[in-house]
């Protein structure tokens, strides 16, 4: 290693040492196809014995006119993409995805601080848009840009990659299950970035985002069928446990309580068994519920919930192949040539579901 008395160990330093161009120690670390192994391993050698970790990440980036990382962006906190169980279990796929490509992922807030607009101002090669507002202003810089995108749990846009889980068939089994089972008084707990928060949410107005209105159209399909007109609840999204139990309260709070709850997610579903205990009602004897995702943070719950499965993972692995695939490409494909992936999804019945008692169902 250099000495304590040794200055600032720069490129030249290194390339005087070696006996070579400045221009041969930087092909060294960048291009290493312009040269010999031996004499690429000489140069590395020496760089480690001098101190010398590699040219500016910035100026390499711009030289090469590559970042090597690409961009998650989220509507939610940071800390939403780390501690929702989904969420998590997508990251590992696209994690698993990127690894032999050697791409690193910098996860991108929706969040502009001060002058600094993540999604305009941090270098990246392409970007994954998961599960973000459509009237988002990050996204919207991000198209700006020019640069590959794929979206994630958003609607389908023209020239523009999309994966998604097929939400309005999951919802679609979920509330046939329960129009099978005999319920007719059926709730719906929802969720959503923007647009109007009450009783039950219109599918096609505006600021409903693509994940919940494909599940209120799935929803809708089987019980418009069954004739059933369900009584809905829509909150903005923020603690999706805390959610759900003040979604639950107030349908409780309905005329004709439902015998059962259809929910946007297993983690409001968690919040939902839990107003229904306080409640002093018995899951599934009183009151059914059913999630969505197969969340593996909610399987915990008690009694076990009935839910749409959705495989994240997978999802997380899709998308980093069609962004890299599009990063390959050197640009975004031409407008009316993204294609849409639909991956799908399962009904998981377990115990949170039953007939319902013939006084409640009467």
């Amino acid at each position: 290693m250099r000495s304590a008395g040794m200055g600032r160990v720069t490129l030249k330093t290194v390339a005087d040492h070696v006996g070579v161009s400045r221009m041969t120690v930087s092909n060294a670390f960048s291009r290493p196809d312009q040269l010999s192994a031996n004499l690429r391993e000489r140069i590395l050698a020496a760089a480690n014995e001098l101190g010398y970790v590699g040219p500016d990440p910035a100026a390499r980036a711009l030289a090469s006119g590559t970042a090597g990382t690409v961009g998650l962006l989220l509507s939610d906190t940071l800390t939403f993409a780390l501690t929702d169980g989904v969420a998590m279990t997508f990251l590992a796929g696209i994690a698993e995805g990127l690894t032999p490509t050697g791409l690193a992922l910098t996860l991108l807030s929706a969040t502009p601080r001060d002058s600094f607009v993540p999604a305009r101002d941090i270098a990246i090669d392409g970007a994954l848009v998961y599960a973000c507002d459509p009237d988002s202003s990050a996204v919207g810089w991000l198209m700006r840009r020019r640069i590959p995108l794929v979206f994630v749990d958003q609607a389908p846009a023209p020239g523009i990659t999309s994966v998604n889980i097929d939400d309005r068939l999951g919802a679609r089994a979920a509330a046939q299950y329960i129009v099978d089972l005999g319920h007719r008084r059926v709730g719906i707990v929802s969720a959503g970035h923007s647009g109007e928060y009450g009783l039950m949410a219109d599918p096609h107005a505006a600021g409903v985002a693509y994940p919940e209105r494909q599940r209120l159209l799935g929803w809708l399909d089987a019980l418009d069928d069954a004739g059933i007109k369900p009584t809905g609840v829509r909150l903005p999204h923020g603690d999706a446990q805390e959610s759900g139990y003040t979604a639950a309260r107030t349908l409780f709070e309905q005329s004709s309580r439902p015998t059962a709850i259809l929910c946007f997610s297993d983690a409001m579903a968690d919040g939902v068994i839990r107003a229904v205990q306080d409640a002093g009602l018995d899951i599934p004897k009183d009151v059914s519920i059913v999630g969505f995702d197969d969340n593996p943070l909610e399987r915990r719950t008690q009694p076990a919930l009935t839910t749409v499965r959705q495989d994240a993972a997978a999802k997380g692995r899709a998308a980093a192949a069609a962004l890299t695939a599009a990063i390959d490409r050197g640009k975004s494909q031409p407008a009316g040539r993204g294609r849409h992936i639909v991956l799908p999804t399962e009904l998981v019945i377990r115990d949170s579901t039953a007939r319902p008692s013939r006084a409640r169902s009467a």
